[in-house]
């Protein structure tokens, strides 16, 4: 007997929806401010890094920085994070950084997934027969159950 688990990127699964605020700081720079749906720290964080940005963590602040633009996510009360982004953006581009570091989420938490899969199927009684990773980034996982008969 097999088990076979398809993990499609986040991306592919679903697109996050994304709600955009402009504002204005006091020296009239744009601010956007959007809501993600990304909640662990370190996940976010490795997708940042995957989006090209330079990232610090201030307090409980995570800040990230491109050519540009500077965004600051903070955790609402839900543990969600929203993005202040600034600099050279308008809700456009907030809204397109945004979708890119979701996407970047997405592949970090199925990487995270995969790995946890992979760590415990022998406890499990499970063993990896294959994976295969096809063109639109879904990880196909075939596992054999062992000990047991058809």
């Amino acid at each position: 007997m097999s088990i076979s688990l398809l993990l499609l990127p986040l991306a592919v699964a679903s697109v996050a929806a994304v709600h955009a605020a402009t504002d204005r700081d006091d020296q009239g720079r744009t601010i956007c401010q959007v809501r993600t749906r990304m909640r662990d720290e370190t996940l976010l964080a490795a997708a940042l890094r995957d989006t090209g940005a330079v990232v610090g963590v201030e307090g409980q602040t995570l800040a990230a920085a491109w050519a540009g633009v500077r965004a600051d996510f903070e955790r609402d009360a839900d543990g969600i994070w929203t993005a202040h982004l600034r600099g050279d953006v308008d809700e456009e581009r907030a809204t397109a950084i945004v979708r890119a570091v979701d996407a970047a989420y997405g592949h970090q938490v199925q990487r995270a997934v995969l790995d946890r899969l992979r760590a415990q199927a022998p406890a499990a009684g499970l063993r990896l027969e294959s994976e295969e990773v096809t063109e639109d980034a879904s990880v196909r996982l075939v596992f054999a159950v062992e000990g047991r008969t058809a």
